[in-house]
């Protein structure tokens, strides 16, 4: 008789590069190093033109390039290369998320039957502990986190957009990011239409990833302005509102 074929892997990654493809490179290696069994093959965007680190590499899985004629924004980006997503699973993933080990495969197997976005604990850079759980994001909130006593939850209000793990049949159902919010706030917009669809937010606890970068909004005006017009936008949307009054039940 003849060998039935091997399952398909169930994970479609999504990366996007504004001229990012040395962050890429290592962590298409640590992909392939530790999690290549689970993934499908990987959607990388070029945003904009940039020297091709990568060629003549190959990996475990394949690696399909998009290259846009013009930059789009982060939610663009990753609804294009959902459109060509057709695996139970679908990851974004920022150019500077690093893996110490397999995190994906042990990830897929914690997935409750209704959840619908998943991460793993996050590592920023020069910290020893992974980033706390994310409030309901207010004016209050944001403020309120500087003062001393300030207590985060034990279950996250929203997941950052540097690591989601999708089932694909949610981010189909709530028509995937929304492209009013260039860069910034579509990460908070997407998990509150993820939790009013029906579906739940997931954290690996003992997973661990680590982000191998630093704010740019930080540093530059342009990016303060990104980040400062997209809460705003947030505050404005039907769904944060209907997303609070659910919180509140």
């Amino acid at each position: 008789m003849p060998t039935p074929p091997s399952p398909r892997p169930p994970i479609t990654v999504s990366i996007v590069s504004h001229g990012q493809l040395a962050l890429v490179l290592p962590l298409l290696e640590q992909l392939d190093r530790h999690s290549s069994a689970v993934i499908d093959k990987v959607l990388l965007t070029l945003n904009i033109p940039e020297p091709d680190v990568l060629a003549g590499r190959s990996w475990g899985f394949a690696v399909e390039r998009i290259e846009n004629a013009s930059p789009k924004g982060f939610g663009a980006n990753h609804n294009q290369a959902f459109e060509r997503c057709d695996t139970e699973w679908f990851l974004v993933l920022n150019p500077d998320i690093r893996f110490d080990n397999d995190v994906l495969s042990p990830l897929l197997a914690q997935a409750a039957a209704d959840a619908g976005l998943l991460t793993p604990r996050i590592l920023e850079p020069g910290k020893t502990e992974p980033e706390p759980h994310r409030a309901l994001l207010t004016p209050l909130e944001i403020v309120g986190r500087k003062k001393p006593g300030y207590v985060r939850p034990t279950v996250p209000a929203w997941i950052p957009g540097l690591f989601m793990l999708f089932r694909s049949e949610a981010y189909r159902q709530v028509g995937g990011f929304d492209e009013k919010f260039f860069m910034y706030g579509e990460d908070f917009d997407i998990c509150a239409r993820t939790r009013l669809a029906g579906w739940k937010l997931q954290v690996g606890e003992n997973l661990l990833a680590r982000h191998d970068a630093q704010r740019e909004s930080h540093r530059s005006r342009k990016y303060l302005y990104w980040h400062v017009t997209s809460l705003l936008k947030v505050w404005l949307s039907g769904s944060f509102w209907r997303y609070w009054r659910l919180r509140g039940q």
